[in-house]
C-alpha cells in the first residue's frame, strides 16, 4: 500500500518528458492559426495520448473513492476578463464550493490565492492527484481550444478578480496557464505578495526562453510534489 504513491510518481516521470517537450512545441508556435501553430497542436495531441493512461486511471480513482462527478468544471476569467470553464479532476467533494468563504473566514486567508494545508474538502485520492498535479491534466484540452496557454498566470475565479486591484489586474492582459512562475518557485508556500509580484512579474517580461524555462523547471516541480496541496 506504501508503494502505490511511488508508482504513481513513477508514471508521471514516465510521461513528463514527452508531454513537456510536446508543450514545447506550442510554446514556440505561440499558439498561432500558421502552420508552427498546428504543428504545435498535434504535437500536444500526441502528448494527451501519451498521458491518457494514467488520466483513465486518475478519472477510475476519483469516481470509486467518492461520491460525485469525475471532472470538476468552474468559470474561470481568462485574458482581457473573458470567463470559460476550465475543466480538472475533481480533488474535493462534491459539495466544496459551498465551504469556500467560511473556510476563508476561519484561516483568516487571502481570497485572492486562498489554499490551506490538510484541507478537509480534499479527499484522499485527491491528495495524491494534487500532489503530483494530476488533477490539472484536463486543463490541456483547455488549451488545445485556445483559452488557457501552457504557461501563464492560473486562472483564478471571478470571487477572486473581483478583488484584484489595477495594477494586479495586468495579470489579466495574458492567457492563463497550466503552470507560471510561481508554480515553480514554491507554489502553495508562498505569501500572496510573493505570488502577486512574480505573476506581474512574469506578465512583463514574458518571452519565449523563459517559457522554456519556466516549463523544465515544472516538471521537477512536480515529481518532487513540493507546495503542492
Amino acid at each position: 500500500r506504501r508503494r502505490w504513491p511511488f508508482v504513481v510518481a513513477a508514471l508521471t516521470a514516465a510521461f513528463s518528458a514527452a508531454i513537456f517537450l510536446s508543450l514545447a512545441g506550442v510554446v514556440v508556435a505561440g499558439g498561432s492559426l500558421s502552420a508552427g501553430g498546428q504543428i504545435g497542436a498535434c504535437l500536444l495531441l500526441a502528448a494527451l495520448f501519451v498521458a491518457a493512461p494514467i488520466m483513465a486511471a486518475a478519472a477510475i480513482a476519483v469516481k470509486l473513492s467518492s461520491p460525485g462527478p469525475v471532472f470538476y468544471a468552474s468559470e474561470r476569467i481568462g485574458r482581457d476578463g473573458n470567463t470559460f470553464k476550465m475543466i480538472k479532476f475533481r480533488s474535493m467533494c462534491r459539495d466544496a464550493d459551498r465551504h469556500y468563504a467560511q473556510m476563508v473566514d476561519d484561516h483568516e486567508g487571502s481570497a485572492i490565492f486562498f489554499k490551506v494545508k490538510d484541507d478537509p474538502r480534499v479527499t484522499p485520492i485527491g491528495r495524491i492527484l494534487r500532489k503530483f498535479s494530476i488533477d490539472e491534466l484536463p486543463q490541456f484540452f483547455n488549451v488545445l481550444r485556445g483559452e488557457m496557454s501552457v504557461v501563464g498566470p492560473r486562472p483564478q475565479a471571478r470571487r477572486e478578480v473581483d478583488c484584484y486591484d489595477d495594477l494586479f489586474r495586468r495579470r489579466l492582459s495574458v492567457k492563463p496557464g497550466l503552470t507560471g512562475l510561481w508554480q515553480v518557485s514554491g507554489r502553495s508556500d508562498l505569501h500572496v505578495e510573493e505570488a502577486v509580484r512574480l505573476d506581474l512579474s512574469y506578465v512583463e517580461n514574458w518571452s519565449p526562453v523563459q517559457d522554456l524555462a519556466i516549463i523544465a523547471r515544472t516538471v521537477m516541480t512536480v515529481l518532487r510534489g513540493d507546495g503542492a496541496y
